[in-house]
């Protein structure tokens, strides 16, 4: 049995839960006026297993890669762009590097599979499996061995930080290309239709659209990834940054953290992860919900309700840097307001 099949993960424990919802009806405001905080604040109990948990460091995991599908013209820019971006996050300069200051969160940033030679460089987590993926339009994105080794990269950088101490973990993407794999992968392991999947990513329409469902759609077809093999499917259509991911989700779901997933990208392997033990859905927290029509059908599938709904399309963590704000504020609530016994407050009436 592969590794990643064996891992022993715990789903929620009840008993938590009922110790968190306790509380929370009985502090100063009617049953559920603080609607998703509760829900939030209530999982959050389960999943730390702690009547009184509390959040001690952050950080926000940025996988970067290419993809060789690029060749088919599926993306608006040049894939010259993602090692770019990976020279822009180092500097600071970012989206995520902004709003994960913000939610004082570490951003950390990670080659697992960009087509650029960076060297030495300081702050860059050298963990490159592949210099991009292959044009999965023609063969299979990378080999089942290369597949697993980005699993393995996401899931032993994770353990490495929660063994740190950390104990909320964002993660983030960046690869030109990828709509296209996580398209790809989302229409394998979902069943949904390629051309109810696939969204503009990087901002294209038209004809350019039409190509990237084409593509797709011939890709699938000439590889018959299986939707119950994850592996088989990351192999033949995915990106290495989306393997990565799953393995960080996996890492979490063992170790009882809290994930909380971007957009379309990351969702991706968060399917992948879900294919693999199921129980690692209990640990997910969606962030927003993505402009990509495809994120919308990854959530349903995983039964998750994004936190955010605001307009976002990025990627690089951004999503998952600001709805780390809302986890801490959900436990602030949780935590800091006073019962009603505390405050002297009476209870509701009722017998009316």
């Amino acid at each position: 049995m592969a590794w990643y099949r064996s891992l022993k993960i715990r789903g929620i424990d009840k008993k938590f839960l009922d110790i968190a919802w306790g509380r929370l009806n009985n502090l100063t405001k009617p049953r559920g006026s603080l609607g998703m905080l509760e829900k939030i604040a209530a999982r959050l109990v389960a999943i730390y297993e702690d009547p009184f948990p509390v959040i001690k460091k952050k950080v926000s995991f940025v996988f970067a890669a290419d993809h060789g599908i690029t060749e088919e013209g599926v993306s608006a820019f040049p894939k010259e762009v993602t090692a770019q971006m990976v020279f822009n996050f180092l500097r600071g300069g970012a989206g995520i590097n902004v709003l994960a200051r913000h939610a004082n969160s570490e951003v950390v940033v990670v080659d697992v599979g960009v087509d650029y030679n960076f060297g030495v460089l300081e702050g860059l987590v050298m963990q490159k499996v592949v210099y991009g993926t292959k044009n999965f339009a023609k063969e299979p994105a990378m080999s089942r061995e290369e597949a697993e080794k980005c699993l393995l990269v996401g899931y032993n950088l994770a353990r490495e930080y929660l063994d740190k101490g950390y104990n909320l973990v964002g993660i983030g993407d960046m690869g030109i290309g990828n709509t296209t794999a996580s398209s790809a992968i989302t229409s394998a392991i979902t069943g949904v239709e390629v051309e109810k999947v696939v969204g503009p990513g990087t901002g294209i329409d038209g004809e350019r659209l039409k190509r990237k469902i084409k593509v797709i759609q011939k890709a699938i077809e000439l590889h018959q990834p299986n939707p119950e093999d994850p592996l088989d499917v990351l192999a033949k259509v995915g990106g290495a940054e989306i393997g990565a991911c799953a393995g960080v989700i996996l890492a979490c779901a063992e170790k009882r953290v809290p994930v909380l997933l971007d957009g379309f990208i990351t969702t991706a392997g968060a399917l992948l992860a879900y294919k693999i033990n199921p129980l690692t859905r209990e640990f997910m927290f969606a962030s927003h919900q993505s402009e990509e029509p495809g994120h919308q059908i990854q959530l349903s599938y995983l039964q998750l309700k994004p936190i955010l709904n605001l307009g976002l399309r990025l990627g690089e963590g951004t999503g998952a840097a600001l709805a780390m704000t809302v986890l801490e504020a959900s436990l602030k609530i949780y935590r800091e307001m006073a019962t009603f016994e505390e405050a002297s407050v009476s209870r509701e009436n009722k017998s009316q």
